[in-house]
């Protein structure tokens, strides 16, 4: 601050059980300290807080603020959607292999034999041969009959070889987000902070 220690403490006293001075206890204190009024006041807080009172009226509060050497433009900016694909897991795919039973009728031609008398008559040329022993007899063949039985066996047999494999299948998915952009417009050129200031004096 540009004044002593002994000069702000013989300043005049301000209530402020009121929240702010009146207006004949600020014009006090500007003459004391030697300030002019609201105007000098004003610039004095505009310097300490680094800013020119020469730029009022002037944006300084945007980086497209209008400079002596600067043409009257401002550069606009938006968002711009970027929209892209990434590869993740979706899910799991499992080859397994496990036992059914069913049947299978097939038909198989089987052969038995069967007994049958055949006769053949005595001729008087082989009767001879024919007479063995006594005349009359009692005896006895046995004749052995063969029969196809079905036999059923089972064997493993390879048939065919079954693997995973993968396609891809491409489809359209549609994306809705929202998006920023600047505008600009123009304006009269009043200086918002002026109402600020006027609402103060």
């Amino acid at each position: 601050m540009p004044y002593t220690k002994d000069k702000v403490k013989g300043a005049p006293r301000v209530e402020d059980s009121r929240g702010h001075p009146e207006p004949a206890e600020e014009d006090e204190l500007y003459a004391y300290y030697g300030v002019g009024g609201f105007e000098d006041a004003e610039q004095g807080r505009e310097q300490g807080r680094g800013r020119d009172p020469k730029d009022e009226g002037r944006n300084t509060r945007d980086d497209d603020t209008l400079g002596p050497d600067a043409d009257a433009s401002m550069t606009r900016s938006e968002e711009q959607l970027k929209v892209g694909t990434t590869t993740e897991t979706a899910g799991k795919a499992r080859l397994r292999k496990f036992i059914v039973t069913e049947n299978v009728t097939k038909t198989v031609p089987v052969s038995h034999e069967e007994v049958r008398i055949e006769r053949e008559p005595i001729t008087e040329g082989d009767r001879g041969d024919a007479t063995v022993g006594r005349d009359l007899s009692e005896e006895e063949q046995e004749v052995e009959l063969k029969a196809e039985r079905v036999v059923v066996d089972k064997e493993a047999v390879p048939v065919e070889r079954v693997k995973l494999g993968t396609e891809t299948v491409t489809e359209n998915e549609t994306v809705d987000e929202q998006v920023r952009r600047e505008q600009i417009e123009a304006t009269d050129g009043t200086d918002p902070d002026e109402h600020t200031r006027d609402a103060r004096r």
